[in-house]
């Protein structure tokens, strides 16, 4: 009878253990983000120089003019801001002024929202002839000056007999090549092909296809739209100033460049007049900003 012997197990080597590797951007890409101290550097420096305008503009409007001459200039508030505000007010009746500038900024924003997506729409989603050749003609007119304009839209206007009116600064604002093509870059992704499909087998019209569907998807688009536009028309300074008079229609940069006119200008009434033309636009966007960015990013998340 043989016995077979069996080696002894040699002892396996101990696996030196890895050291866990740290995790990845890509592993971490799930959780939440810190900022460090240079991004809190860089954000804070940007916030001074983006708030440094308005809050001169501030401490100009509330100085008088012969401080404002000296130098070192104050960088600090000073006694007069309310009775500049007061007089600037009155002095270019900025009252009326901003109620024209509400009517024309609405409208124009409304118009351009509204026929924005409607063309915007019609480029993205629906198929006809020479598509492409208008959607060129369309972007090429944003390549064109406005100043190279201005001369025959005066003509139309002095022809129609429209000086010292608010249609003439209206008319021209409510088509935009850039909201057409904003809204179309923003319809072709947000706004899938098998939603309009489906709508019209249901025996939906056109109509009822934008009204139902596309105005729905394209909402906040259309906020960011009609904010920028509203932003727009309310700066703007050359045509109005063209087209109508400090004394008769002016909208609110109208009125501001009668301000502070003598000898010697009166930079702290100016700056009032600045101040005040100012405060709306911020009040807008402390109400509304919280929508439009949730809009944006909704937007986002839909493409």
């Amino acid at each position: 009878m043989t016995t077979t012997l069996t080696p002894p197990e040699q002892p396996r080597p101990a696996v030196r253990e890895r050291p866990a590797r740290r995790r990845s951007k890509a592993a971490r890409a799930g959780g939440q983000l810190h900022a460090g101290p240079i991004a809190y550097v860089v954000l804070a420096l940007f916030t001074v120089g983006s708030l440094f305008p308005l809050v001169w503009t501030a401490i100009a409007a509330s100085r008088d003019n012969q401080r404002l001459a000296e130098t070192p200039p104050p960088f600090w508030f000073g006694a007069n801001l309310l009775d500049n505000l007061e007089t600037a007010w009155t002095d270019a009746n900025l009252g009326e002024a901003f109620l024209n500038t509400t009517v024309v900024a609405g409208i124009a924003s409304a118009a351009v929202v509204f026929l924005s997506t409607i063309a915007g729409f019609a480029f993205a989603k629906l198929r006809f002839r020479g598509r492409g050749a208008l959607m060129l003609i369309v972007i090429g007119t944003m390549m064109v000056p406005p100043q190279l304009s201005v001369i025959p839209l005066y003509m139309m206007v002095a022809e129609l007999d429209w000086t010292d009116q608010l249609q003439a600064v209206i008319l021209p604002s409510i088509v935009s090549a850039f909201g057409v093509f904003f809204m179309r870059q923003y319809l072709i992704s947000a706004l899938p092909d098998e939603l309009i499909e489906a709508a019209r087998v249901d025996g939906a019209s056109s109509w009822r296809v934008v009204w139902h569907i596309v105005f729905p998807a394209a909402r906040p688009a259309m906020a960011v739209l009609g904010m920028l536009v509203f932003v727009q028309t309310w700066n703007d300074f050359l045509w109005p100033f063209l087209v109508l008079t400090q004394t008769g229609n002016p909208t609110v940069q109208v009125a501001v460049a009668g301000l502070g006119r003598g000898y010697t200008p009166d930079q702290s009434l100016i700056m009032a007049g600045a101040l005040l033309g100012t405060l709306p636009l911020l009040l807008v966007f402390a109400v509304f900003g919280k929508q439009i960015v949730g809009g944006i990013m909704q937007g986002a998340v839909k493409g």
